[in-house]
């Protein structure tokens, strides 16, 4: 795969090497990489998607990106599982999404309840789940004397992205190059929802 650009320009990550962040969220790559442990963010997802190793650059974006971004990325792809006005979103999904757009004690509180209430099964479960974990605690109040497991928050993420990805098996496919070209969108400053721009946009 040409990866020349693809993962150029993202303002949002911060300025480290990616060697940073796999320590920090205990990532494990089963990818041999041919990059020394200074290499840019950038260079490691170049050369994991040149392997053709889709799945580790979805891991390595969920670590990556600052706490809102990638709830908000995982909240995005999460929406591709309820087709607008096909079926009422979850709390876990709308808590999460409105922590995103207003960080603090009021939506964080709101998402940790949403999934504390939350049924077996429910599909998004993992936007409120990364929410709460955002600032490196268990959730709110009494929950903040607790910190979370160092994979905590990535794994939370990713796990949802996958989730949104497989729950149509026939698309995803096409939705793993999507989700990755979310993620970097979102990385550059962007919302993440091209389709929905780009189908606006030739209307």
């Amino acid at each position: 795969m040409d990866s020349k650009g693809r993962f150029s320009g993202m303002k949002k990550v911060p300025d480290a090497p990616a060697s940073k962040f796999i320590a920090h969220g205990h990532v494990r790559l089963k990818t041999k990489l041919d990059a020394g442990p200074d290499a840019s963010v950038e260079e490691v997802l170049t050369e994991l998607d040149t392997k053709d190793k889709l799945p580790e650059v979805l891991m390595m974006l969920a670590n990556v990106l600052p706490p809102r971004e990638a709830v908000w990325w995982a909240c995005v792809c999460a929406r591709d599982m309820y087709p607008e006005g096909e079926e009422e979103q979850p709390a876990t999904l709308t808590t999460a999404e409105a922590w995103v757009f207003k960080p603090g004690e009021e939506t964080r509180t709101a998402a940790r309840k949403a999934l504390d209430d939350s049924i077996p099964g429910d599909k998004t479960k993992l936007c409120a789940q990364a929410a709460c974990f955002a600032d490196g605690t268990l959730g709110p109040g009494e929950l903040e004397d607790y910190d979370t497991p160092p994979s905590g928050f990535g794994a939370s993420v990713f796990g949802m992205v996958m989730r949104a990805m497989y729950s149509d098996k026939e698309k995803a496919v096409v939705r793993e190059v999507e989700y990755v070209d979310r993620a970097v969108d979102i990385g550059r400053g962007g919302n993440g929802k091209m389709a929905e721009q780009a189908a606006e946009e030739s209307a």
